[in-house]
């Protein structure tokens, strides 16, 4: 394996991190926002109120996009396990 092949590859796992990991950040960063401006017009200070809906839509977020994250990772498996192949 020369060293493009191995800048690609690490290039592609970076990019599904991204990807994988992308929607349920916005989710979290969504949630989040929109609570803590509801906390500012309200006046409401209470620090914990921010975590149990935040929590609830990470979880809900990560069982709608579960297909998709693991398609995209079985893709890119086998897409390494060919290329591992083809090398030995």
């Amino acid at each position: 394996m020369n060293d493009a092949q191995i800048l690609e590859t690490a290039q592609q796992a970076l990019l599904i991190a991204i990807q994988i990991g992308a929607p349920v950040l916005l989710v979290g960063l969504v949630v989040g926002v929109s609570i803590a401006l509801v906390q500012a017009l309200t006046q409401i200070q209470e620090i914990t109120l921010v975590f149990v809906p935040k929590i609830l839509a990470i979880f809900l977020a990560m069982f709608l996009f579960l297909p998709f994250m693991m398609k995209t990772l079985i893709v890119f498996t086998e897409g390494l396990a060919d290329k591992m192949i083809g090398m030995g």
